[in-house]
């Protein structure tokens, strides 16, 4: 500072020294418009440089999340033991001699229709009644269940099929 090359300001109590810009060269019109003109130029090519470093990092993290070939080769081999599997119980099914036909099937659904019928009208009526004997007694309906030892679907925790 006490030879000029340096400047200092005093702020308070703070000093702050900076280059003394009047010894520099004053650039002419046309060599700034060069240096701008270079600022221009080099910031497109770090444009396309972030640009082609993006792509390459995208690239890299598709690589790392794909399969290698190793592991490629054990996920082709689990799957062709799968596939031999349940080509084997494909074969156990069909070679199978117990078979259902259609005709013990039908008489099979047609049976569970029947039962299911049957239940719901015995629930529609126990109901009725129970409702009809629960009007005149004093006590609740949980109470009423217990002394008599009624258990209902609702309690074992069983739906009707649809």
């Amino acid at each position: 500072a006490q030879q000029g090359r340096v400047r200092e300001k005093a702020y308070g109590k703070q000093k702050i020294y900076f280059a003394d810009q009047e010894q520099l060269p004053a650039a002419s019109d046309a060599e700034l418009r060069g240096l701008d003109g270079e600022i221009a130029a080099l910031s497109a090519k770090v444009q396309v440089l972030q640009q082609s470093c993006r792509q390459m990092e995208a690239e890299l993290k598709d690589l790392n999340s794909s399969m290698t070939t190793p592991e490629m080769a054990r996920e082709i081999e689990e799957l062709r033991k799968g596939c031999m599997s349940y080509m084997e119980k494909l074969e156990r099914i069909k070679s199978a001699t117990n078979h259902v036909t259609p005709e013990e099937k039908e008489k099979v659904c047609s049976e569970q229709k029947l039962y299911c019928r049957e239940w719901r009208r015995r629930k529609r009526m126990a109901t009725e009644l129970l409702d009809a004997i629960l009007e005149g007694y004093p006590k609740s309906k949980k109470q009423f269940f217990e002394e008599v030892g009624i258990e209902t679907d609702e309690d074992h925790n069983v739906t009707l099929p649809a």
